[in-house]
């Protein structure tokens, strides 16, 4: 059974002095002196705008995912479409439909958030806003996006859910939205998807966060 008492619980602890150390192309570094109550103590945090990504899942049950090239880790990694929260107002919402549309060449009827989550909580402010995005239809060619750099020559790959659990479980995925959007989605599956919000519900952690 669900205990609804157990749940992470917004407490912004006191900031005492705060400054931009490193200042970057889409994130910067803050140093903030935070005030524990018992001692005061300095941290460094990667400010990040957010992001959404979504799992698009169409009627045969199968996740369409992108291969896209990582320079950091060095690896081209099978994704959900996702991308950065970096247009000043635009709606999570939105932004979901335009990535979906620009990585996928997609378009949903239907859409709800299937999860919410802190991507490293322990260093950056970065939250995700996962989408399950149904009832999909192309995008006809003269109306796609143009894509440069890493998404240039993006593939893109219609995996059943199944397999795509397994590939997680078996540890050949490794990117963490993807990750947790196909355990999220294959556990949903198993309830109804009786657990799924509106795709408008409020996001108070992203709204906290924003207020910094």
């Amino acid at each position: 059974m669900s205990d609804p008492a157990l749940a992470d619980v917004p407490d912004p602890a006191p900031v005492r002095h705060t400054e931009i150390v490193y200042e970057g192309l889409v994130w910067d570094v803050r140093r903030d002196r935070v005030d524990l109550g018992s001692e005061i103590v300095t941290r460094d945090v990667v400010a990040h705008p957010g992001a959404v990504a979504i799992l698009a899942l169409d009627r045969r049950g199968r996740v369409a995912l992108v291969q896209q090239y990582r320079h950091p880790v060095l690896t081209r990694e099978w994704e959900v479409p996702a991308g950065l929260l970096d247009v000043a107002g635009e709606d999570p919402l939105l932004a979901a439909q335009r990535e979906l549309a620009e990585e996928a060449d997609l378009r949903a009827g239907r859409w709800a958030v299937l999860t919410d989550y802190f991507t490293s909580p322990g260093f950056t402010s970065e939250v995700i806003r996962i989408f399950l995005a149904e009832d999909l239809a192309e995008i006809p060619g003269d109306e796609r996006h143009e894509r440069f750099g890493e998404e240039r020559d993006m593939p893109l790959r219609w995996v059943d859910l199944d397999a795509a659990r397994e590939a997680v479980l078996d540890g050949r995925l490794h990117n963490p939205h993807t990750v947790i959007a196909i355990l999220v989605a294959h556990a949903q599956r198993e309830r109804a998807w009786s657990g799924l919000r509106p795709a408008e519900a409020p996001w108070p952690e992203r709204e906290l966060l924003r207020r910094q």
